[in-house]
């Protein structure tokens, strides 16, 4: 009953987003006018719409490489992807036979740096020369990585949390950083999943403060605190001062904070999950065989099209955007194109599915180094990563459609905004003194390159989406 109920409320998220474009479709036909010389007509509106009822134009549009479909792309007239679509999940959490765990093969054994050597105090992520980044990539049975903790590093949990998460084998987690938002209750959980789960709610104290002025935070005779289904787990000692950056740490890194759990779902702070959790692990992982799953990007595919984005929302320095992708091109990162074996580079990182085996123990801790080094946007890094791993790391990119059906948006409690974010030029980090530049993280972008990045021209890119 429930897995049908969870289908009807993606189902009718996808009959709405229909029913608008329907809407949209008679307005136009009522303004647009089916006498000729109506004014306001738009020919090229009239050319689309009569096309459609010639069944070789339908043939000619749908071949991969139309000509066709290119024009029609050229002046914005391309059918546009969906937002929402049905997810095909199984009919019953109860009924879900939960499958051995995933043999680990390459590598076999996997450890960590623990103790940074070169910095007092200690930064979480420690200092990674360029020679010790680039032996993480080269695959061996035994390795030992970079992977933030740091012994006196910060993001220190409380005792009563770390002996709470030592039973947690199947874990929903989530994180709230900088007060931007309340713990969003989930729905449509089974019986099953309420029992199998822990639902882990990340938080710094900030935040902590925030939640308990805004919504009741029960505490427990162990001194848990709760707020429903979620435990609040609180980070303290902010191992960064970018709250982005902060936020890094329980969504990449949740095999690291929760090292008992087998199988893990992130989602953003900012959702409320309205699928089983059992389901979803059924769909994204087990069903295929899969131990790591993420969405794709709804609009962008390169990750030279994503930092064009970023730099024009003001999402992070736009001259550390540039040197961070210049350091990947001259790694030999493509822009994505049709032959690569992912179907794209860049994707939608708010719902992470993960089965925790060493290789995506090992994907994850050199995704979090990319972002400890170079700037905290983890869409440009984690196509990288993929690249440089080759096709020892295999994962599942899902259609955006169905992450879109996985969770209900609320906003954010206030808008987020840094001062880096609004830099322009480097000689802007050279005038200030106050604080632009990051002093725990992003230091691989104030260290010397060893590499001749002024020889390397990033790819054009054309911008196919005005949503960024």
């Amino acid at each position: 009953m429930e897995a049908d109920a969870q289908r009807s409320l993606s189902m009718r998220a996808a009959r709405r987003t229909d029913r608008s474009s329907q809407t949209s479709r008679y307005k136009e036909e009522e303004d647009g006018g089916s006498s000729p010389g109506r004014a306001g007509q738009d020919p090229l509106k009239m050319i689309w719409k009569r096309a459609f009822s010639n069944i070789r134009f339908l043939s000619a549009l749908c071949k991969k490489d139309s000509k066709v479909l290119n024009m029609l792309d050229s002046i914005g007239l391309s059918p546009k992807p969906q937002h929402r679509c049905p997810i095909p999940l199984a009919d019953d959490p109860e009924a879900i036979v939960i499958p051995k765990r995933t043999p680990n093969t390459i590598p076999k054994r996997l450890s960590y740096i623990m103790v940074d050597e070169k910095a007092n105090p200690p930064l979480f992520g420690g200092h990674q020369s360029w020679t010790e980044r680039e032996n993480s990539f080269k695959l061996n049975t035994t390795m030992k990585v970079h992977c933030g903790f740091m012994q006196n590093g910060g993001a220190d949990m409380d005792p009563m949390d770390v002996e709470y998460a030592k039973k947690c084998r199947f874990v929903v987690a989530s994180g709230i950083f900088d007060g931007y938002d309340v713990p969003h209750q989930p729905s449509n959980i089974s019986d099953r999943s309420q029992k199998l789960f822990c639902f882990l709610m990340v938080v710094d104290e900030v935040s902590l403060d925030f939640i308990k002025q805004n919504v009741t935070v029960l505490e427990d005779a162990d001194g848990g605190k709760w707020v429903g289904i979620w435990r609040l787990v609180t980070l303290h000692n902010s191992p960064y001062d970018e709250p982005r950056r902060n936020g890094k740490v329980p969504k990449i890194l949740t095999h690291r904070l929760f090292p008992h759990a087998w199988y893990s779902i992130w989602i953003d702070g900012k959702m409320e999950l309205i699928v089983d959790p059992l389901l979803i692990l059924e769909r994204y992982l087990w069903r295929g065989k899969h131990t790591f799953a993420i969405a794709c990007h709804k609009h962008h595919r390169s990750i030279y099209e994503e930092g064009d984005a970023i730099k024009r929302r003001k999402r992070y320095a736009r001259p550390l955007i540039d040197l961070h992708m210049k350091i990947y091109r001259y790694e030999g990162m493509e822009p994505w194109n049709p032959n690569k074996r992912t179907i794209s580079d860049v994707p939608e990182g708010a719902v992470l599915i993960r089965e925790h085996t060493t290789m995506t123990n090992l994907f994850s801790c050199l995704w979090f180094n990319e972002v400890n080094l170079f700037t905290p946007r983890d869409q440009l890094s984690f196509g990288h990563v993929v690249y440089r791993l080759g096709d020892a790391f295999k994962f599942f990119m899902f259609p955006n459609c169905e992450y879109n059906s996985l969770f209900i948006l609320h906003r954010h409690t206030r808008e987020h905004s840094s001062v880096v974010e609004w830099v322009k030029s480097l000689d802007e980090f050279k005038r200030n003194t106050s604080g632009l530049k990051e002093s725990r993280g992003g230091l691989g972008l104030w260290s010397p390159y060893p590499g001749d990045l002024d020889s390397v021209h990033l790819p054009p890119v054309a911008r196919t989406s005005p949503a960024g």
